[in-house]
């Protein structure tokens, strides 16, 4: 099965974060891309680049932003192929972002 493994940002993650250790952060990621079962991976651009769009009464709405507001922002993701859930958890929990104030949700994706 296939797995959605999300990636929820903490905008406070980097403060007092200083450019090396940044850097290892984003290796941690860079190392995941390979890691067997990963069919795929994006970081996502600054929440200040979302728009949300809606339609209400046939309409278009848009917001500039991610919506609705959260503490964590989504910053990107994986698609884990493995065998259970508990392999993509145990996937997701060595994302920087599980234990840097983030969050890392897995979902499992329909399969068509």
């Amino acid at each position: 099965m296939k797995y959605a493994v999300l990636i929820y940002g903490s905008p406070d993650a980097f403060e007092g974060m200083g450019e090396d250790e940044r850097q290892a952060m984003y290796g941690e990621y860079l190392d995941l891309i390979g890691a067997p079962g990963v069919r795929g991976s994006a970081q996502l651009q600054p929440v200040a680049t979302a728009v949300t769009v809606r339609v209400r009464d046939g309409k278009m709405l848009t917001t500039d932003g991610p919506f609705p507001e959260m503490k964590e922002y989504f910053a990107g993701f994986y698609i884990f192929e493995a065998e259970s859930r508990d392999a993509a958890v145990e996937f997701a929990v060595r994302l920087p972002a599980a234990r840097m104030g983030g969050a890392v949700e897995v979902r499992p994706i329909v399969q068509t």
